[in-house]
């Protein structure tokens, strides 16, 4: 293996909701045998405005939060959450993974790893980051999908249309980050398999 993921202890995986976060670290962490974190198990925010298989009901305090919220205050309010809430321990458990040679390597992702909160912890003892984005029209598909949006009553497509735009300014905002602290970010349609969005991760991270 590249002597540069040889030295890496932390991969840092930022992006927006419904970029494929998750199913990138997974394949990273199989490839690699290294263990994988969401920040969204590390606190609590008004989480996706939709019913799922664990969830029958919307709760109250999620619809409030999206239908009297505009979507910039909406954008402004998660990204205080992740800085307040999330960073924290968000750079507590980087630098104890990327400081201590006995400890595991794993990965961490979540849209909570905003590119100006983490630009200390990158490059620092180990710790290389990227950051996924795609078209306005993928995550248009995949949130629309993922809702069931075409079989709900009006005020819940209210309720998923500004979670969606929330998504969309995040990640506008967060591609501007990135580029302007030039950093690594990686289109998911370009290409076609997770597997191979893992290996070009993997090139970008040996050479960056």
């Amino acid at each position: 293996m590249d002597k540069s993921i040889d030295e890496t202890k932390v991969i840092l995986i930022g992006g927006s909701s419904h970029a494929g976060k998750s199913t990138l670290s997974r394949s990273l962490a199989e490839k690699l045998g290294w263990s994988y974190l969401s920040t969204d198990s590390l606190a609590r925010h008004p989480g996706r405005p939709w019913m799922n298989a664990n969830a029958k009901v919307i709760k109250e305090h999620v619809a409030e939060h999206y239908r009297t919220l505009s979507v910039d205050t909406l954008f402004l309010d998660v990204l205080s959450h992740y800085e307040k809430n999330v960073l924290p321990q968000v750079e507590a458990i980087v630098q104890t993974h990327a400081s201590d040679l006995s400890t595991e390597c794993f990965i961490l992702e979540g849209s909570a790893l905003w590119p100006r909160f983490v630009a200390n912890l990158v490059s620092k003892n180990g710790v290389k980051a990227i950051w996924l984005t795609a078209s306005d029209r993928l995550f248009r598909n995949r949130i629309l999908s993922a809702s069931n949006f075409d079989n709900v009553g009006e005020d819940e497509k209210y309720l998923i249309q500004k979670f969606l735009n929330r998504t969309l300014l995040y990640n506008k905002r967060m591609r501007e980050e990135v580029e302007r602290l030039g950093f690594v970010c990686v289109d998911v349609e370009s290409v076609s398999m997770a597997d191979e969005l893992s290996k070009k991760c993997l090139e970008l991270i040996e050479v960056s």
